[in-house]
């Protein structure tokens, strides 16, 4: 595998590796922030800003990209990943961070079947073991013990889900068109015009001094320069030099540093079932994304003729 400019491999992984540390600690800032700001608000300020400073930085990918159609793919991503990042603050403001970080992960096991829906290839039987792991899974972490009913933040978060699910299948048809850090652009400054009219429109204006608190710009800073733009560019370029299933498992690591996060800095309160819950998820989501290359694999040993197909069911149940 090219490396480039001679980097190591491992650089790249560390790459990764860093964005889901900055991506976990990102759900306790956003449940803090969401107090003082809005949902619709803070995602609209936030893609807003993220927006202007990745154009700043690449504004020459964008010289190329101001047409009909790299706008109405900017738009189409904007539109599913503010959706995504809305119902996910939304669901924070009633759940934990940690809770939010590991129900928000399900969209890898979603993805294959979203896929499939769409006309794909069908889920692998690593997808439906998966989908019957992540099922128990959210069980665990989000039916009341008395009531067997999820909390209103628990189903805006798997919600969630769906949409982000639907952020990797739309980014994935798009970027083989379209330059991805144009695409990535539009998508922030789409998405955060949306935020700010559906914000305005509807949610309450927020006082004065609460936004212009130190504590409150830093947690904004942090989700602007650290959460969106610097993570979306190192996941760029590490999944460029790092194989897909690898990948795949670094970047599941986010759930996990999500409720680290969440206890360290919030006190958030860890019951057994809770635990077993949050542990059968990340199983759910690592059998998702490894399954089909590792049956890939083994069948290539046993049967080279149908190691193809296989290849096409892991390379859609990854994308």
């Amino acid at each position: 595998m090219k490396t480039g400019r001679n980097i190591p491999p491992f650089v790249y992984k560390l790459m990764l590796l860093a964005a889901t540390i900055i991506w976990g600690f990102a759900f306790v800032v956003m449940k803090d922030s969401v107090d003082v700001l809005a949902p619709a608000q803070l995602i609209g300020v936030r893609f807003t800003l993220t927006a202007l400073l990745m154009a700043a930085v690449f504004h020459k990918h964008l010289e190329g990209a101001f047409n009909k159609e790299c706008l109405k793919a900017g738009f189409v991503l904007a539109l599913v990943t503010f959706l995504a990042f809305w119902v996910q603050t939304v669901g924070l403001t009633d759940t934990s961070a940690g809770k939010n970080a590991f129900l928000t992960a399900t969209y890898c096991v979603i993805v294959p079947f979203m896929m499939w829906a769409l006309g794909q290839n069908r889920p692998t039987a690593a997808n439906l073991g998966a989908a019957v792991l992540c099922v128990v899974g959210i069980g665990c972490v989000s039916l009341s013990a008395e009531t067997l009913s999820v909390g209103f933040g628990d189903a805006m978060t798997l919600l969630c889900a769906f949409f982000f699910a639907a952020q990797i299948i739309a980014i994935s048809r798009y970027s083989k068109r379209h330059d991805v850090l144009a695409l990535t652009v539009y998508q922030f400054l789409f998405g955060g015009l949306m935020g700010l009219a559906l914000g305005f429109a509807t949610e309450p204006a927020p006082a004065l001094s609460a936004v212009t608190s130190p504590d409150f710009l830093l947690n904004l800073a942090y989700l602007v320069v650290f959460a969106s733009a610097l993570c979306y560019v190192l996941q760029n370029v590490g999944l460029a030099h790092v194989p897909p299933a690898q990948g795949s498992l670094l970047l599941c690591l986010e759930s996990v540093f999500g409720v680290v996060a969440s206890v360290l800095l919030q006190g958030e309160l860890l019951t057994a079932r809770m635990v077993f819950g949050f542990a059968l998820i990340f199983c759910a989501v690592v059998l998702s994304e490894l399954g089909p290359q590792i049956a890939a694999k083994l069948s290539r040993r046993r049967n080279p003729d149908a190691a193809a197909a296989l290849d096409d069911e892991a390379d859609t149940a990854s994308a």
